[in-house]
């Protein structure tokens, strides 16, 4: 657009006619500092092990194991891999300013059958270099996971996507989701008012509202990711669709009375499953508990 050597405009009268900076006609950018795909690497692995620190003290243990690094690159890194300490604070959530927010409609409820309540969530995936970003929609009672997406990029057309798999399947009584943009855009909460789905959204400060995909998240990360180095897209894709099968149909969960998703979510007279938790916490949330299951016949998927 703005030419060095132009016969009549020197090139600052064509920057000013183009309302452009000058200095950027000269600007070379850097190659990307392989050290922050170290730290971003660590930082990963430092916040699914520890999702309540924040970034002081991941600063500090980055330093004890030898990283030069100080707090605002640490702090920077954090934000641009999305993450957030998790504990109760103002604006957890940060929804668009333009979408509504929808009230918080699980808090008491007892969750006693498959899709009564689906719910959300979106977590980063690594790659060899770079990031990838994964929506998974669990139902609540069964924990079995429904429909999920990865995408190169956090826009709200992959959660539709998924949103819409899942509800060809079925269709429950309550939606939940954190109050992201993803999640509060028209696109995605107008799917699920067209389907008459009723919808939940965390409240801002909870650590715990969402708390069963954030278990799922922890079971992808140190059953399968870390395991693996995803170099591309579609090997995460696969390695993921391979995890998200042994999941549902193989894998006993202590919460389920060591069954497996799918046996509890396709079972004709599903036991109820155990929630192993204790069922209060220090900020007054109650988690939904279940009677201790009967042992049942297996359901083959």
């Amino acid at each position: 657009m703005v030419m060095h050597h132009h016969p009549e405009l020197s090139v600052r009268r064509q920057c000013a006619l183009l309302g452009l900076a000058r200095s950027g006609m000269y600007y070379r950018p850097r190659a990307a500092d392989g050290t922050n795909a170290v730290l971003m690497r660590r930082l990963d692995e430092l916040y699914t092990a520890h999702p309540f620190l924040g970034y002081r003290k991941l600063t500090a243990l980055l330093r004890s194991e030898g990283h030069a690094v100080n707090r605002k690159r640490v702090l920077r890194l954090l934000r641009l891999m999305g993450l957030q300490a998790v504990y109760p604070r103002p604006s957890t959530s940060r929804p668009h300013p333009a979408h509504p927010v929808y009230p918080y409609l699980l808090k008491g409820l007892s969750i006693v059958r498959p899709n009564q309540v689906w719910a959300t969530d979106i977590t980063y995936i690594r790659l060899t270099k770079g990031w990838a970003y994964l929506v998974a929609i669990m139902d609540w009672y069964s924990r079995r996971v429904l429909s999920w997406k990865l995408a190169a990029t956090m826009e709200c057309g992959f959660c539709v996507e998924a949103l819409e798999a899942a509800l060809d399947l079925a269709t429950p009584d309550i939606f939940n989701s954190d109050q992201g943009s993803q999640f509060t855009a028209g696109a995605f909460t107008g799917v699920l008012a067209a389907a008459g789905v009723r919808i939940s959204m965390d409240g801002k400060g909870s650590d715990h509202d969402n708390i069963f995909t954030e278990r799922l998240w922890r079971s992808v990360k140190y059953e399968e990711v870390y395991l693996k180095e995803y170099a591309t897209l579609d090997e995460a894709e696969a390695g993921i669709a391979a995890y998200f099968a042994f999941y549902n149909s193989r894998r006993p969960h202590q919460a389920l009375a060591y069954q497996t998703p799918s046996q509890v979510h396709f079972a004709l007279a599903g036991p109820p499953p155990v929630d192993m938790m204790d069922n209060t916490s220090p900020t007054g949330f109650v988690l939904p508990t279940y009677p201790q299951a009967q042992p049942q016949p297996s359901v083959v998927m």
